[in-house]
């Protein structure tokens, strides 16, 4: 069974650092397009940074600059380093994988596997 599980979340000031990892598991990160979301309470989920199959990414206009998304196929895994981090940036963060075999992929209808998400938080 495809799925996906989160972690490196967690809380730092203003400007820190963090990297969150994505392990997948029952196929391979090379086949699907993968990308990190996030959703701060009441409001919707948005799209954070998308990895399509042949490396080509995309991100928000808010994290451009400051966050990068890799994937290591080997390892199978995905990540996202956050650099500069702001308070706004504060929210949960999803890992999530599109259909095998899409090669494009542009928002959360795209996305069936999902992960359970982990936090963080951004101090002033």
């Amino acid at each position: 069974q495809a799925q996906v599980v989160e972690s490196g979340g967690g809380s730092v000031q203003a400007g820190g650092s963090l990297r969150l990892s994505c392990a997948a598991s029952g196929y391979s990160v090379s086949y699907r397009c993968m990308g990190w979301f996030r959703q701060a309470p009441r409001k919707e989920r948005e799209k954070v940074a998308i990895i399509e199959m042949d490396g080509t990414t995309t991100y928000a206009d808010p994290v451009k600059g400051r966050f990068t998304i890799s994937r290591d196929n080997n390892k199978n895994t995905l990540y996202l380093q956050m650099n500069s981090l702001k308070p706004e940036d504060t929210s949960m963060y999803y890992c999530a994988a599109g259909n095998y075999g899409w090669k494009v992929c542009s928002g959360v209808p795209d996305f069936p596997i999902w992960g359970q998400g982990t936090q963080v938080t951004v101090s002033k």
